[in-house]
């Protein structure tokens, strides 16, 4: 018969646990210095690679202002392209009231340059040919880091011509569903918008997606004409199609009638 267990104490007990407490936080102080020393390399390594990423933008940044100037040589010989263009972007065309549409139609170029460093900032040049609006040959907005690291914004100063100041007139644009509303600001009051430079989205829009492709936004253009030409035939059909039925109809009731004339006319002659 084996011999019973020796009983433990209270106080054994309690230093076994305080000994186990001490262990469990010398494993967790140590793994929390070794992730710390692990998260410094990889620190290192990001800002490594930001240095690398930055010197591959600039020099694709360089590659692609050739291509970007032969570009433009293109799209000088396509009447209204950049109005086209913009009037196309989902984004942009829910700002356009008419008169900022026909104010468009005298833009000839823009051009997008992204500063050395590429990301200290970025210029976006607007360039008019002469128009009833405003005396600027080219308007600009640029977007740069201001002493504290902050985005912020200036832009050219608009010179309107006596009562053509779009900025100060209500402008009607075209919802969705057809209908007609105002709204009180214009495309143009974005020029001399500067309260919150970072969070410009329509910058961004125009430097990192209308600029990069502008051909797929003015040839969507061209797709939504057809579309809505193809529906135009469709409902042009629709109504021949009920019109035939409706003649089909009305002939069919005329010699409906003409039957029941005849017969009337033999039952008169039989009375007869």
């Amino acid at each position: 018969m084996s011999a019973p267990a020796a009983k433990v104490s209270k106080k054994e007990l309690a230093a076994n646990l305080h000994e186990a407490l001490e262990t469990s936080e010398t494993q967790l102080q140590e793994a929390v210095e070794r992730i710390d020393e692990v998260q410094s390399e990889i620190d290192k390594l990001n800002e490594r690679a930001s240095v690398e990423i930055l010197k591959v933008e600039q020099n694709y940044n360089q590659l692609r202002q050739p291509f970007f100037r032969k570009r433009s040589e293109w799209i000088t010989k396509i009447p209204d392209f950049w109005a086209t263009t913009l009037l196309s972007h989902p984004q942009l065309s829910s700002l356009l009231g008419e008169e900022d549409e026909e104010a468009l139609h005298h833009l000839t170029r823009i051009e997008v340059i992204e500063f050395e460093d590429v990301k200290s900032g970025y210029r976006i040049d607007f360039y008019f040919d002469e128009n009833p609006y405003f005396e600027n040959k080219v308007i600009s907005k640029e977007f740069h880091l201001d002493g504290s690291g902050d985005l912020a914004s200036k832009s050219t100063e608009i010179h309107w011509k006596s009562g053509k100041d779009l900025t100060k007139r209500r402008k009607k644009i075209q919802t969705k569903d057809g209908r007609k509303r105002f709204r009180e600001d214009s495309f143009f009051t974005w020029f001399s918008d500067h309260t919150d430079a970072g969070a410009d989205e329509l910058g961004e829009v125009i430097k990192d997606d209308i600029w990069l492709n502008p051909l797929q936004y003015y040839l969507a253009s061209d797709t939504d004409n057809e579309e809505g030409e193809e529906e135009g035939d469709e409902e042009e059909d629709l109504e021949d199609s009920v019109g035939d039925e409706e003649e089909s109809e009305e002939e069919e009731d005329d010699g409906e009638h003409d039957d029941e004339g005849e017969d009337g006319g033999e039952n008169t002659g039989q009375n007869d």
